[in-house]
């Protein structure tokens, strides 16, 4: 399973998901969405804007973890 990881990372750039929200322009709905992992896609346009303002790499936010 692939799991989105933004906590560790925004608290790393002591930044709030509301302010990472507007920064890359997204509802803060939606990124609630992809941080508790409902997302069924992300499109590599809000990855890359996710990236490009915490400074990360995809891998940095992005894992991928085996099903119990």
């Amino acid at each position: 399973m692939i799991e989105i990881d933004l906590d560790v990372m925004l608290a790393m750039r002591k930044m709030t998901s509301a302010e990472l929200a507007e920064k890359i322009d997204i509802t803060p709905a939606n990124l609630s969405i992809l941080k508790t992992g409902k997302a069924k896609a992300i499109r590599f346009s809000t990855l890359e804007a996710i990236c490009q303002t915490l400074g990360c790499q995809p891998g940095d936010i992005i894992k991928y973890v085996e099903k119990e």
